[in-house]
Order: structure tokens, then sequence, then C-alpha cells
């Protein structure tokens, strides 16, 4: 039953422009991400519809220069199969402002900001293509920023009654041997420690005593200075795809069963050694209730566009409690976001479509806001 809703509903647009569009993909960035959002982009230009865009790749290195990635262009007029499997973020050196500028005075524009982590998903880039005045896909500035921000994220979600880990934020000129042990009493062992403001588990580490507690802490900090340390839950790992502005819709629930100890950054994009099933296994009412969640997490922080929204699910416990939400979700060929969608009745292509006509209705709605 829950499919066939689906299929009835996702394609639904609010709004339904089918005219030719300058698609504008960055990609690359500085974050440590940069290899994933290099992924990510080959992906999605592989499934572009060539009869409704007109692509423009721009990559940014990891020193943060803005290319005009033309191999890629190129490929792309080859067809989809002489793209290959990751872009390079390079080619001829161009300023990011007038790349854009440039792009959208052609006519009807979007952007697509595939960037994963820092410097791409967390509001600055969303800022830059504000100030513009260029339609994109995802979340707005302020959504960004706090998504991206575990701990900020976390404390929004603790405002909306939305059960999560027990957690506890640290700035890293606050973390010392006594708060390491005030910060253990609290959680207990084992601890996950994390950095604030990164994703795809980067940084992320499992610690089992005072020792490995202070060694993830300083790993964690050589990617941010903010620092999460949450309580390891023993429970399934369920994720679910959000899409849409005002009435956003929830995909199937998928389920994760990770190859590693916990699910990280080479079970997530180079071994594939994870097993993820969708859909999940829960009942109808555990199913209704996770997406219902998902939706709710994704309005309490504002988002836009689309989102993948994590939980566990303790099944003799808490149920489901919020792990984190992703403002930009992976789309690499094995990514849950659009695996979700896919079994949901939502294949690629159109999914790309959805996500263009919900940045260029948003960017009307936000004009008529803002420009009197």
């Amino acid at each position: 039953m829950v499919l066939a809703h689906y299929r009835l509903t996702v394609g639904q647009n609010e709004s339904s422009g089918t005219d030719r569009i300058n698609l504008v993909i960055i990609f690359g960035g500085q974050s440590a991400e940069h290899d994933v959002s290099c992924s990510t982009a080959a992906h999605v230009m592989k499934a572009v519809n060539p009869d409704r865009y007109t692509v423009t790749a721009l990559g940014i290195d990891r020193t943060g220069q803005w290319h005009l990635a033309e191999s890629a262009m190129a490929a792309l007029d080859q067809g989809p199969d002489a793209i290959p499997a990751q872009l390079e973020a390079s080619g001829r050196s161009v300023s990011s402002a007038l790349a854009l500028s440039a792009a959208s005075a052609s006519g009807a524009t979007v952007v697509m900001p595939l960037l994963h982590g820092p410097l791409g998903e967390d509001g600055t880039v969303q800022g830059l293509l504000e100030l513009l005045d260029v339609p994109y896909v995802g979340a707005g500035v302020l959504a960004s920023a706090v998504g991206m921000d575990k701990a900020l994220s976390k404390d929004v979600l603790a405002r909306h009654g939305i059960a999560q880990p027990r957690y506890v934020a640290v700035r890293d000129s606050d973390i010392s041997p006594s708060r390491l042990e005030q910060i253990a009493a609290e959680l207990h062992y084992p601890i996950f420690v994390k950095p604030a403001n990164m994703g795809s588990s980067v940084g992320v580490s499992k610690a089992q005593d005072v020792a490995e507690l202070q060694g993830a802490a300083n790993f964690a900090m050589t990617y941010d200075e903010w620092i999460v340390f949450e309580e390891a839950i023993v429970g399934r790992e369920i994720e679910v795809a959000v899409l849409g502005s005002h009435r956003p819709q929830a995909s199937v629930a998928g389920e994760i069963v990770p190859g590693h100890e916990f699910y990280d950054y080479e079970d997530k994009y180079l071994s594939d050694g994870a097993q993820l099933m969708i859909p999940a296994p829960l009942t109808e009412d555990q199913s209704s209730q996770v997406r219902q969640l998902a939706i709710e997490v994704f309005q309490a922080l504002r988002g836009e566009g689309l989102a993948r929204v994590d939980f566990f699910f303790e099944e003799n416990g808490r149920g489901f409690l919020c792990n984190e939400v992703n403002t930009m979700p992976g789309f690499t060929p094995i990514s849950m976001y659009p695996k979700l969608w896919m079994a949901s009745g939502l294949n690629y292509s159109d999914l790309i479509d959805r996500l263009v006509d919900l940045a260029r209705e948003r960017h009307s709605r936000r004009r008529r806001n803002t420009v009197h």
C-alpha cells in the first residue's frame, strides 16, 4: 500500500516549469568530503535530461579556486557513458560570482550546489547564491547552517520535543581531562565522538575508555572546534528521504546493516559493504511513524527541497531516535537518498526534475517576500 501511494503522489510538482533550463552544477569544495561531491556530481550529470537542461559544471578545488569544468561538459556532449565515475574539480579558473552571473544571464537558471560538508553545505555557498538572486536546489542559508552543525541541530530538535540519543556538545577550548570525565559519567561508555560540522562519518570515532575518549576528541578537533559526544545506541539504523517545501513528502523507510562496527565513510562510499534493505522490515505503523517523524524533523529545521533524516530504532526501548539530518545527501550509485525515492516510485531523472522545480518555486516565493 505504501509504494502504491507514493507512485500516485510523488510526481505532483509545486512548480511545473517545462522550459529549457541552464542547470549549473557546483561540485568539489574544500571540505574532507571533496571526493564524495565529485562522485555525486558525476552521477547527477549522467542522469540529467538533455532535452530539458543545458549543463554548466563548476568545480571548486581543494584550495577554494573555482574552475569551469570543461572536460566534464565535453564528456557530457558525448553521452552519459563518457562521463567518468568521478569528476575533476579542474579546468579554466573563473570567478565564482562572474561564472554564476554569466550562466544566469543567458536564461532560466537553477544551480545545484552538490557540495558536502563545510564551505558548501553549511550555508556559505547558499548565501552567495542568495546575493546573486539565483534559484538553487536544497535548503536555504539558515537550514543549511543549522543542519550542518550537529550541536545546533540537536538543540533545535530537542526544543521541538523530538527524541534523540543523549549528547553533550563542547568547544575545543573547554575540553580537558576533568570535562571528559564528566561526559563519560553522564553518557557512559561506549561513546561516539563527532566533529559538529562534518558529514559522511568523517572524523567520527567510538570510544570505549578514557584514553580512547581523549584520542577521539583530539581526532574530531582536527575537523572542527565544536565536538559532539553522544551515547552509543544499540538499535537498528533507519533512514528516510524527504522531498518538498510547504507540503514535504517522505519516502519509504530504508534500513542499513553496516559492514563495519558503524556506518562509516568506507561503508558509505568505497566498499559497498553495508547491506541496504529498502523498504525497511518495519510494521505498517512503525513505517508510518518514522516517515512522519522525518517530516517533523525537516520542518523543525526549516528544510527546503531535500534532506535525508537518519534514525536509530530501539525496538524494545525508546523507539525511533533522530540521529542526524543531511541537507545535501549524496547521489552516488550506492547512496540511500535516490535509492529510497526509486523504491517509492520516483526515478532518478524525475527526482532531479522535481528538485529543480522546487528550487524555482522557492525562488519565486522568496522574491515576493523580500522585494517590494
